[in-house]
């Protein structure tokens, strides 16, 4: 039953009980102190009368105070109740009337996205969309969802996606792409309807389940996405012993230049050092773009600041100098002994981390809440006596890729007070737990929803505006509009927003090598910048188109 017909129905219950038990106070009232006892329909219509504050008729006034105070009672009661009818009934009313509804059509649209339901991952790629200034039209199948995304200010229609006439109310035979993130099944509805009516725009879906990704092909998508597998792979490349930075691609800019993280490893040539005494562009030639201590990126580095055991460099160079500071970076003590991993979720995302992991040299246990196969433990990740059983205190790793962010966040406590010194990298859902996740102890933390949005802005578009999506810093490119006259030095780039810029590419070509106060920009340049997602807002926001 709906929340407003659930509220109506209360409402009145509460009337009509409230009325029939002063109606029989009153009657009995009338009866024994005022000894004049009437039927009970004429009781019930002086409360009524009350109630509506239309008068008392012949009853009043009464003789005793006991019979003064029940009328006074009913009197507020009445009063009770007529402001509460207004909550439920006028309220409501006045809020639909006034409320600008979404509509159910737009038009003047070209070469726009349309993006079939409002999920944290099409919210994702819709920032994209914002950052590049491209055009969208979101359809959202539930009413309520859609009216507060229009007051919100998204360009919203509301209607089914799986409808041919709701995808044609958005222009979809002049539309770019199609971007389908409903329920699996209606996904590929929706890839059926729109084939129904244009074969030519690009269709893209993503997956909950990678398994149906071949009915979503046969129903005629262009592009299938399953997030969760490309992260947990990531996941796993994270662990500082099981896969090394050698296996960890960077984000290739030009020819000769790329972006890497990299990890300090224990017993490292760099380890311990201080920003200043490792020297990586005086001793590697490389630039260091920034750094994460305890899940918060800086940049720049203090000159002051140790790199210590786990601290992940952010480097920008050629691959030469990527390599040989890959080298100082590594651990120069080999571990030959396998090392104990436990991955803790074994769906998609922990199927593609056991995936990447089965074949090195490490004994991986695998814990899940249903048994399955390459299950080897089943019960709870929040269960102290089940990662024991797992043996949480002799792992080097632990990877959480469980359902939902509450139990990944209460397993990371239990498993940081069982073993303080196991490196921890989690799977989450939602943006805003990220931080609560680094703050219950894990190591590395990916976002599930900022990743797909990256992964649809570079598939949709096919270019390499977005060139990381899976790394913790974003990596994009950016008209450079707003700099157009100036130098890097005096816009003041990295302190005004947080961003590195790493090259700017000018007619096709990619310039790594410039001189910051030097370097004048032009109106049609473009930069590649480096920067946490706050920072690369500020940047478009206050150098952007």
């Amino acid at each position: 039953m709906p929340f407003q017909t659930r509220r109506t129905v209360s409402y009145l219950a509460l009337v009509i009980v409230t009325t029939l038990i002063l109606t029989g106070i009153y009657n009995a009232g009338m009866a024994i102190w005022e000894h004049r006892p009437q039927p009970f329909y004429r009781s019930l219509q002086v409360v009524v009368q009350s109630f509506t504050t239309t008068g008392y008729g012949e009853d009043a006034p009464w003789r005793t105070p006991q019979m003064n105070f029940l009328a006074i009672g009913m009197q507020f009661a009445g009063i009770a109740l007529i402001l509460t009818a207004v909550d439920v009934f006028a309220v409501p009313w006045l809020r639909g009337a006034l409320t600008p509804t979404a509509p159910k059509a737009v038009t003047g649209l070209q070469d726009h996205v349309i993006v079939c339901e409002h999920t944290p991952r099409t919210e994702a790629f819709i920032m994209e969309l914002d950052a590049r200034g491209r055009d969208y039209v979101l359809i959202e199948s539930n009413s309520e969802i859609a009216h507060e995304l229009h007051e919100a200010g998204y360009r919203v229609v509301y209607g089914d996606p799986q409808s041919t006439t709701s995808l044609r109310n958005t222009q979809i035979e002049s539309a770019t792409a199609v971007v389908a993130d409903a329920a699996d099944d209606a996904n590929a509805s929706i890839v059926l309807a729109v084939r129904d009516i244009t074969p030519d725009v690009r269709i893209i879906t993503l997956v909950e389940d990678a398994e149906l990704t071949h009915y979503h092909q046969v129903a005629g998508a262009d592009e299938v996405l399953s997030p969760r597998q490309l992260l947990g792979k990531s996941l796993a490349l994270e662990l500082p012993t099981a896969v090394t930075t050698d296996d960890k691609e960077g984000a290739v800019i030009g020819d000769d230049f790329e972006l890497l993280e990299l990890s300090v490893a224990e017993n490292s040539e760099l380890c311990n050092k201080t920003f200043a005494e490792a020297g990586l562009r005086e001793q590697f030639g490389v630039n260091a773009v920034g750094a994460w201590f305890d899940g918060e990126f800086v940049t720049p580095v203090d000159p002051h600041a140790e790199l210590n055991a786990g601290i992940r460099l952010l480097v920008a160079g050629e691959p030469d100098q990527i390599d040989a500071l890959r080298e100082a970076t590594a651990s120069s003590v080999r571990e030959f002994t396998p090392q104990k991993i436990i991955l803790a979720g074994y769906g998609d995302a922990g199927q593609a981390a056991y995936e990447t992991l089965a074949p090195l040299n490490s004994r991986l246990t695998v814990l899940d809440i249903d048994a399955k196969e390459n299950v080897d433990i089943v019960g709870d990740a929040r269960d102290p006596d089940v990662l024991i059983e797992a043996k949480i205190k002799e792992a080097s790793s632990l990877i959480l890729t469980v359902t939902d962010d509450t139990t990944a966040i209460f397993s990371t406590l239990i498993a940081r007070d069982l073993n303080p010194e196991l490196h921890i990298v989690v799977r989450a859902n939602e943006d805003e737990n990220v931080q609560k996740l680094y703050r219950a102890g894990a190591d590395y933390v990916q976002s599930l929803t900022t990743v797909s949005g990256r992964m649809l802005a570079s598939t949709v578009f096919e270019d390499e505006e977005v060139l990381a999506y899976d790394q913790r810093v974003s990596i994009v490119r950016r008209p450079a509009t707003g700099l157009a006259g100036t130098t890097l030095a005096d816009a003041e780039v990295r302190t005004e927003t947080g961003c590195t810029v790493v090259a700017v590419i000018r007619n096709r070509t990619t310039i790594t090598e410039f001189d910051p106060s030097r370097f004048t920009f032009a109106a049609d340049d473009e930069v590649i910048i480096a920067g946490i997602d706050d920072a690369i807002t500020a940047f478009e926001r206050k150098f952007g188109e």
